[in-house]
């Protein structure tokens, strides 16, 4: 049988990586050749090389979709007409059946240059509503999946499917010991997990490490506070364990963790979802983005599976009234998500892309 050859793509956030790192096993052993287009520095190399280190990795340049003014707005569209013709040298020399796109503003050359070469392009989108990389590549798309039902209400209904969320098989084969271990926690107290996002966030570890005396006197904290924002001087207390990054330890500190406060972006929450954590989110606020994270975590709390605490009302008060509400609701929360269907796994998300191959 003759190898088929896919790309993916998508970056920027580890959000719009996760559910390429979920689904690259499952293309392998369905005997796809698979290839990755990102940039040259974006956090998408770092993990996908990591994760993969056999898997052919081809950096593109790429600009940056900005809302706001800037003098590099005026430049970034050359780097993008640069990352398309880059994109397209890619794509006829390894001569892909389809390209799977994650979106993120790297994802943009590649989209335009797969309807160039006339590669079929499949787009995958988390939010609520689309992001700006995916609506620049909505006319170019075969097909777009959609984790929200909410969400087809903004996409062309001939060529739109919600399937739900799709969760990395290895987040369910976390351990409770060793993630216990990991951090040199005990048993007496619940375990609370506290993350900003994969790039963090200066706002919650603020609201968290003000709090963390009086925390630590009913939680243990795992706190994933991003690439360099670990306090030195925090390294030793007992009951506290801080990480600027995780990767292959994350299913082991999730199944260690009772409770969860993050941010809301889409990947996140519904790993969250699949396995029973009551969460309280802290949405990215619409002052510092487009709202989705916003969008995002009313939906989960409407549904009963999350408290939300506005950006602009966190105070090192509001943060341990929320917390102590978290753990009221903690129950009851869970109840709502024992009752959620099961997410989809990476090997069906894998049917439904190829079904679109050339």
């Amino acid at each position: 049988m003759k190898e088929k050859t896919i790309i993916l793509t998508g970056g920027g956030t580890a959000g719009h990586v996760s559910l390429n790192e979920a689904i690259i096993p499952s293309l392998q052993e369905a005997g796809y050749n698979v290839h990755y287009i990102g940039s040259h520095d974006g956090i998408e190399k770092e993990l996908i090389t990591n994760a993969f280190p056999s898997l052919p990795y081809h950096s593109i340049s790429s600009g940056k979709l900005r809302r706001y003014f800037s003098v590099q707005n005026f430049t970034d569209p050359f780097k993008v007409m640069a990352g398309i013709t880059q994109a397209f040298s890619v794509i006829k020399k390894i001569k892909p059946t389809v390209i799977f796109s994650k979106g993120g503003f790297v994802s943009v050359p590649v989209v335009i240059a797969a309807k160039l070469a006339n590669i079929p392009v499949v787009v995958h989108e988390s939010d609520v509503t689309p992001g700006l990389a995916n609506k620049i590549s909505l006319p170019f798309a075969s097909h777009i999946f959609t984790v929200f039902k909410e969400t087809m209400k903004h996409l062309p209904i001939d060529k739109s499917t919600c399937t739900g969320s799709i969760i990395r098989q290895q987040l369910f084969e976390g351990n409770r010991e060793r993630g216990m271990a990991l951090c040199g926690f005990t048993t007496e107290k619940k375990v609370m997990l506290v993350m900003g996002g994969s790039l963090g966030s200066v706002v919650i570890n603020d609201a968290l490490r003000e709090n963390l005396p009086a925390l630590l006197e009913n939680y243990q904290i795992i706190h994933l506070c991003g690439k360099g924002n670990a306090d030195k001087k925090l390294e030793n207390l007992q009951g506290y364990c801080q990480f600027e990054y995780v990767t292959t330890e994350l299913p082991d500190l999730l199944f260690a963790t009772d409770y969860v406060v993050s941010r809301a972006g889409s990947n996140s929450i519904f790993e969250f979802l699949a396995l029973h954590k009551p969460m309280l989110l802290i949405p990215l606020s619409a002052a510092k983005s487009r709202g989705d994270q916003i969008l995002n975590a009313n939906l989960f709390k409407k549904q009963g599976f999350a408290q939300v605490l506005d950006e602009e009302k966190l105070t090192k008060a509001s943060f341990m009234q929320a917390i102590q509400k978290l753990e009221e609701k903690a129950e009851e929360m869970i109840d709502h998500m024992l009752e959620v269907e099961h997410p989809k796994t990476p090997k069906e998300m894998v049917a439904l892309i190829t079904q679109y191959e050339k």
